[in-house]
């Protein structure tokens, strides 16, 4: 097998849901802006699949986000655009 098929090799099966989570401070827009990440991503994010979770302290939220994932390019997309957005500290 060829180093770039190497690259590309995951041992998920697409299609399949994935949770993505996100951290960031918190704030009103955290959850907007890390849907609109996701939504340039994937055509349908149904709104029981979003679920924010505040730390203990109240000073960073975590948003998880499931969608269905149809490729490993997919994702390293999602997660790309998620760590170089300023407001997301984090993207699991």
């Amino acid at each position: 097998m060829s180093d770039e098929n190497k690259s590309e090799e995951t041992l998920l099966e697409f299609p399949c849901q994935f949770p993505i989570k996100a951290l960031g401070k918190t704030s009103p827009e955290l959850d907007i802006i890390i849907i609109e990440i996701i939504k340039r991503h994937v055509e349908d994010v149904q709104d029981d699949a979003i679920k924010s979770k505040p730390s203990k302290g109240g000073n960073y939220t975590a948003v998880t986000i499931t969608i269905e994932a149809t490729s490993k390019q997919q994702l390293d997309n999602i997660y790309q655009d998620l760590t170089d957005c300023p407001e997301v500290i984090m993207a699991l």
